[in-house]
């Protein structure tokens, strides 16, 4: 997926913070497109070792640093130019389509009074909402303070160690994934993710969710426009969608426990796996419609 070079993106959308190590108040992060070294956690010891990775003793402290220099986001990631040239500013232009797409999506949707999420670059650590959280859980949303925060560098993980490719579509739909938590945390309907466990439960259902309202925005992304009209997204081909796919089989629950611990444990599952992710990214992306991403009524998570 290809930005369109003369879009004028706002890079205000996102907090460029740089940031190590700490914790502060308690709550849940919701792991999602990224999240590996976490979803491989939950994997093995179930899911309350994410929310463990996530808090820690509040008498520690985390230093964050706005970052102030020529490479600072603001200065370089204001046009589509620069989200085809570099990670971070991809990141930019990402939620910049997204939320062009989910003001009308909501109205879909009947969320009424619909506000976009906010959205953190950091590295090393950060402190949220949920309690503190380092890299090494990837991508997450914290519905505490409606905040997306990513580690740029996951993507190159996510390539290296997990065989996803290195498409700009990979990247993106993990954002987007990140977003449809968003989306669930309007609607309420995050809150499933609490109930049941194993491969046909709330968590599993929320993660599928997302993962459809990813595939919905990608219908409509080449579709958004920044506040001149202009087009921010190039029309998607084939190879795009290829590169979505193979992010979403990357960090499928059966793939991640195949590597990680050499068999595969459906009642270990918090993400749902590689062809469920893959499925329900492409019925959101067939049909352009948030209606078809009700997961929780699905009888058969294998067959949207």
């Amino acid at each position: 997926m290809s930005f369109n070079d003369g879009s004028k993106l706002d890079p205000s959308r996102v907090q460029d913070v740089r940031s190590g190590g700490g914790g502060s108040r308690a709550g849940m992060a919701i792991g999602g497109g990224g999240g590996i070294i976490a979803l491989i956690l939950a994997i093995i010891f179930g899911p309350q070792a994410l929310s463990g990775m996530v808090n820690t003793p509040s008498d520690q402290q985390v230093t964050q640093v706005q970052s102030t220099d020529g490479n600072d986001i603001n200065q370089r990631c204001t046009t589509g130019a620069s989200a085809n040239a570099s990670d971070d500013c991809r990141i930019v232009g990402t939620l910049n389509s997204l939320d062009a797409y989910w003001v009308e999506g909501a109205t879909q949707l009947r969320i009424a009074g619909f506000t976009a999420p906010g959205a953190q670059i950091f590295a090393n650590g950060t402190t949220t909402a949920c309690g503190s959280a380092s890299s090494a859980m990837g991508p997450f949303y914290c519905p505490g303070d409606s905040t997306i925060y990513i580690d740029p560098t996951f993507f190159g993980e996510l390539v290296r160690n997990y065989g996803a490719d290195t498409g700009a579509l990979a990247q993106e739909y993990v954002v987007a994934h990140e977003y449809g938590h968003h989306i669930q945390n309007l609607t309420g309907a995050i809150r499933n993710s609490q109930v049941g466990s194993g491969s046909q439960g709330g968590s599993v259902r929320v993660e599928l969710q997302a993962d459809c309202f990813a595939g919905v925005w990608a219908n409509h992304a080449s579709s958004t426009t920044d506040a001149s009209g202009a087009r921010f997204i190039d029309p998607l081909t084939d190879a795009d969608i290829k590169s979505a796919l193979s992010a979403a089989a990357a960090v499928g629950d059966d793939h991640i426990q195949q590597q990680s611990t050499g068999y595969i444990n459906p009642e270990g599952w918090t993400h749902g796996s590689s062809a469920q992710r893959q499925a329900w990214f492409t019925a959101g992306y067939r049909s352009g419609d948030p209606g078809v991403c009700d997961t929780f009524s699905a009888r058969d998570l294998n067959h949207p």
